[in-house]
């Protein structure tokens, strides 16, 4: 008796349509995070965990079979969790120092946490959160309880 097939639960690869791939790269080089290769017309970021890609939406958007439109808030952000309010802070200076859009300031949230939200220069949302209640692994990835 076979075991029922299932959809693999982890995400390897989130790619962001951007306008302006050298913009782009600037943005994410400022912040300090490490390029993976360097493919022509892409761009790979190390992460703790996925990688991140940069891809012109043009593209990105025609390899989806959809219109390379993009308007108000997306419904989603991204996030990095790290160890500590100030870490939290000292991330928003070097985000801010790289280009980026101060969306909403770090700020203690009602739930314990410290967060703050900030824009990439194509708009995507970026979260940089501390939660007391999730402990960091060796990865800086958060261990939910």
């Amino acid at each position: 008796m076979s075991a029922t097939p299932r959809f693999p639960g982890r995400i390897s690869l989130v790619t962001l349509g951007v306008a302006d791939l050298d913009r782009s790269c600037a943005f994410y080089d400022a912040l300090g995070w490490e390029r993976a290769g360097n493919p022509e017309g892409v761009a790979f970021y190390r992460t703790g965990g996925a990688l991140l890609s940069l891809y012109p939406l043009v593209a990105l958007a025609g390899d989806a079979g959809l219109e390379p439109t993009r308007t108000g808030f997306s419904g989603m952000s991204l996030a990095v969790n790290v160890e500590s309010i100030e870490a939290v802070d000292a991330a928003f200076e070097i985000a801010t120092a790289a280009g980026a859009t101060i969306l909403k300031a770090p700020a203690s949230v009602f739930w314990g946490g410290y967060i703050g939200y900030f824009a990439d220069p194509d708009g995507h949302t970026w979260e940089v959160a501390y939660n007391p209640e999730w402990p960091l692994d060796a990865a800086g990835l958060p261990e939910i309880p």
